[in-house]
């Protein structure tokens, strides 16, 4: 049984930046985003079924899943989302299982930004949150991806609470915005998850 670390944390948080870290280490990394990604790619059965629900729409010209008319008919439509939650969750958490037992590191993670909201966490043995200040969120995701702070705060808002987070993790590790502190506080974290993964 390999040891599996479930890393999440909030936007603008270094999550990203935590996780290429463990690469280095050559610990394997599964990242639920890029998985949700592929799972509607073309040919994968979860599109074929989407299509099938909402018709056909919701793919591009090239046979491709057209996420913005997609993602806007679901803004306005809950029960839309419900329906395409129903689809592409199962196939997620089938691929995401199927990744996690291919690695071959020490111990293997799991990135995802909702790893509790969606019982992601269910499939790990422990969580690592990487926490930062609601400031320090707004002004990384600001600069890294020219959203507006309005944008952002909306995006925190509809995200699991930062003191929800620090309940359920297991972990936490305060991303105070030095690269070289984060990194020696996974250092150690490394080493720990070493251990736990030899028992």
């Amino acid at each position: 049984m390999t040891f599996i670390l479930g890393l999440t944390g909030g936007i603008g948080s270094g999550k990203s930046a935590a996780s290429q870290w463990f690469e280095t280490q050559g610990i394997t990394v599964v990242d639920a985003d890029i998985v949700a990604r592929e799972i509607v790619e073309k040919g994968q059965p979860a599109l074929q079924k989407i299509k099938e629900v909402f018709g056909d729409w919701v793919l591009l010209s090239n046979g491709e899943l057209d996420r913005r008319a997609l993602r806007e008919h679901i803004f306005k439509d809950p029960l839309a989302r419900q329906q395409l939650e129903s689809i592409t969750h199962p196939a997620i958490r089938a691929e995401i299982i199927q990744q996690l037992q291919a690695a071959t590191s020490p111990y293997v993670i799991l990135v995802s930004p909702l790893l509790f909201e969606t019982n992601q966490h269910e499939l790990t043995q422990r969580a690592l949150l990487i926490d930062a200040s609601e400031d320090m969120q707004i002004l990384r995701a600001a600069q890294r991806d020219g959203q507006s702070i309005e944008q952002i705060q909306k995006i925190i808002a509809a995200q699991m609470p930062r003191n929800k987070k620090q309940k359920l993790a297991d972990d936490i590790v305060l991303n105070d915005g030095h690269i070289d502190h984060l990194y020696a506080k996974l250092k150690s974290l490394h080493q720990q998850y070493l251990k736990q993964a030899q028992q």
